[in-house]
C-alpha cells in the first residue's frame, strides 16, 4: 500500500497541515474548495490544487473529498469541532473509513505511530487516496504546522 495523494478542503489548519505534508513528501495533493476558493480567513491560495464546488458552503466540498479518497483523518485537539463532526457523519453514512486524531492525547511522534498503524490496516493494490480534515487555525493556534509534521513522519513509509 502506498499514499498517491492526499486532499483536502484547504482551510487554514489541519486541511492546510495536510496540504504542506503532501508537498513536503513529494506527493500530489488535491482536493475540492467552495465556490470562490473561500476560507474563513479570505481566500484559498492558488498554489493549492484545489477543484472548486459549484456551491460556497463547506458541507459541499466535505462530502466530495469524502467521496472522492480511500481514508480520511481528522485533527482537533480536544472534542472534535462542528466541521469535524461533520465529516466523520459523512464518512460514515458513506461507509468510508476514518480515523479520529485527538492532538491532547499524545506527543507528536506517539500520534505518527498511531497513524502508521491505522494505515497499516488499510492494505490496497494501488494507491490510497488520503483526504485530511480537522480544525481551523483560528480555533486551534499551531495545528496547521502540528498535522503537517505528524503526517510527514507517519506517512513516510506509504511513499511510493
Amino acid at each position: 500500500m502506498f499514499i498517491s495523494k492526499i486532499i483536502s478542503g484547504g482551510q487554514t489548519g489541519a486541511d492546510r497541515g495536510g496540504l504542506e505534508a503532501a508537498a513536503a513528501l513529494g506527493l500530489p495533493h488535491g482536493g475540492w474548495g467552495p465556490k470562490g476558493r473561500k476560507r474563513g480567513e479570505g481566500l484559498i491560495p492558488a498554489a493549492y490544487a484545489l477543484v472548486e464546488t459549484k456551491s460556497s458552503d463547506y458541507p459541499e466540498r466535505t462530502k466530495r473529498n469524502i467521496e472522492e479518497s480511500d481514508l480520511t483523518i481528522v485533527f482537533a485537539t480536544g472534542r472534535p469541532g462542528r466541521g469535524s463532526k461533520l465529516t466523520m457523519d459523512i464518512a460514515t453514512r458513506k461507509g468510508k473509513p476514518f480515523l479520529f486524531v485527538d492532538l491532547s492525547t499524545g506527543e507528536n511522534a506517539q500520534l505518527s505511530r498511531e497513524i502508521t498503524s491505522w494505515l497499516e490496516k488499510y492494505p490496497a493494490e494501488g494507491g490510497i487516496v488520503l483526504n485530511i480534515a480537522g480544525s481551523r487555525e483560528s480555533g486551534d493556534p499551531g495545528i496547521q504546522s502540528r498535522v503537517e509534521g505528524i503526517l510527514i513522519t507517519a506517512l513516510e513509509k506509504f511513499i511510493e
